[in-house]
């Protein structure tokens, strides 16, 4: 392996003087500096992270708590925190955070206070009270992107409006026998019913479900998965008067929806009108009409505000709410009869 003084010896310098020139601290000429960067990249060399470390003060490394690392949607999150990081220097350590109450303790208590992040991003996860406590401890920078915690500020995206935005497109297309199948955030969670994010899309579908005249709004709860999609449509679908139209609090629920639809032989949209929110890549696959919510891009808009919050850059972090844009396709249609 390549060593800070081999570099040194190939640029003609001092062990010290390489070390300055590469850190780009201290004092030394640009002539100096580019020969020992010329010499460092022909030999292949790589500062050790821990050198730096020692060096900087800081670990060039951003800490991001998730607890759905295998959902599709955190997915594309983290690839847009990488690409906005990575240009930086920064490198990025998950902490997947589960529901086993002892790995969450030793999470919180232990894995975060050793050191080795110079900043958190914290997305969508449910937190306890002496969690957030916790964190408020580490005498780190912290950006939550949707954390349904108002003690921890950071990125939102209206999620009252999405619910909203959704209904309205049903209700502009005629229907007036609308379901929602969602959540609704307990108790017993450690989410704040005000942020949570299934609760404030239910709230958007309810008020914009007031406002219309005559409408019948009816709610089922599911979990966020193709099968709980499903399995409620089903039981909406059986029904002697099932609904014209069904806003999916999810792309993935929005799925099962269309399953059950095929199964029980209603077509979509003639029959039936289904919406979802994410902007799921399979999205377009299916022809759902969704609430685009450009995850990407929330994960670069998380990048901006943690690089922000360590100085990097000008202004203060990116202020939320996020954007998201309503994209229509095949599966929303007037209902039959209708003269919309």
């Amino acid at each position: 392996m390549v060593s800070l003084d081999d570099v040194a010896r190939a640029a003609g310098v001092s062990t010290a003087t390489a070390s300055r020139a590469l850190s780009g601290r201290g004092r030394s000429s640009e002539a100096t500096r580019e020969r020992v960067r010329a010499a460092a990249e022909a030999l292949g060399y790589v500062a050790s992270a821990t050198a730096s470390s020692l060096a900087s003060g800081r670990a060039e490394n951003i800490g991001v708590v998730v607890a759905l690392i295998d959902r599709w949607f955190f997915a594309r999150v983290l690839d847009g925190i990488a690409s906005r990081l990575a240009p930086e220097g920064y490198d990025i350590t998950l902490y997947n955070v589960t529901d086993d109450p002892a790995q969450r303790r030793h999470l919180f208590e232990t894995s975060l206070r050793r050191g080795r992040v110079d900043g958190l991003i914290v997305l969508s996860t449910p937190l306890s009270d002496d969690e957030v406590a916790r964190l408020g401890v580490l005498d780190l920078p912290i950006v939550g992107l949707g954390v349904p915690r108002a003690e921890v500020d950071g990125l939102r995206v209206d999620d009252t409006a999405v619910g909203r935005a959704a209904t309205a497109h049903l209700l502009a297309l005629g229907h007036r026998d609308i379901a929602h199948i969602g959540f609704s955030v307990s108790d017993e969670s450690g989410s704040d019913p005000a942020l949570d994010i299934p609760t404030r899309r239910r709230r958007g579908f309810e008020q914009a479900m007031a406002d219309a005249p005559d409408a019948r709004a009816r709610f089922v709860a599911a979990d966020f998965t193709v099968a709980g999609g499903r399995q409620a449509a089903l039981d909406l679908l059986a029904g002697p008067n099932p609904p014209t139209a069904i806003f999916a609090a999810s792309d993935e629920l929005a799925y099962g929806v269309l399953q059950a639809a095929r199964d029980r032989g209603v077509a979509v949209p003639a029959d039936l009108s289904v919406i979802g929110v994410d902007g799921h890549e399979l999205a377009e696959l299916f022809d759902l009409t969704t609430i685009d919510q450009f995850p990407h891009d929330q994960g670069v808009r998380a990048g901006d505000a943690i690089l922000a919050a360590l100085g990097h850059g000008t202004g203060e972090p990116p202020a939320a709410p996020l954007p998201f844009a309503l994209v229509t396709r095949g599966t929303t249609a007037p209902p039959l009869g209708s003269n919309a």
